[in-house]
């Protein structure tokens, strides 16, 4: 058996007026996330880790912010198709660690929902994907409500 580890990263800025998917679960919230897509980071940087684990680029090269056919589509969308990617290489998931830094809302009533959808999303058992949740403190644009980021490790396996 092959293992590889991967690291994600992403961050999107929060605004008046624009929809808040997080996890693959719409949140109710004043504020949302700006982006080509639905903007759901968490999501993206679940891909960005799984395609590095892999040594496929990353998740701009395999679905670029320029394309009009991505403009605004659904990112659990992105994570099967990421999934499918990587098993045309022969990997599968072994688990995913994420943490989401955000000063508000609060994610942890969310968790549980948002592991149930991803889980389902990639085909694995909900109890290979940690989501946790951190603010900042108040300090940087996390801190002052300013954006959102998203952090995630995975563990892929070749048999």
């Amino acid at each position: 058996m092959k293992i590889r580890v991967g690291f994600g990263y992403d961050v999107h800025q929060l605004a008046e007026g624009e929809s808040f998917w997080l996890g693959g679960i719409k949140l109710d919230h004043y504020k949302g996330s700006v982006g080509h897509s639905d903007g759901d980071v968490l999501i993206h940087a679940i891909c960005d880790a799984l395609l590095g684990a892999a040594n496929m680029r990353d998740i701009g090269y395999h679905f670029p912010d320029t394309s009009a056919e991505l403009k605004g589509i659904d990112s659990k969308i992105l994570l099967k198709k990421t999934v499918e990617i990587i098993a045309t290489k022969g990997f599968t998931i072994g688990n995913i660690d994420s943490t989401i830094a955000l000063q508000k809302p609060k994610i942890n009533p969310h968790i549980p929902s948002m592991q149930k959808t991803l889980a389902n999303v990639m085909g694995i058992d909900i109890e290979d994907l940690a989501i946790k949740a951190t603010t900042t403190e108040k300090l940087g644009f996390e801190g002052t409500e300013d954006g959102v980021s998203a952090y995630a490790t995975v563990l892929i396996e070749k048999i």
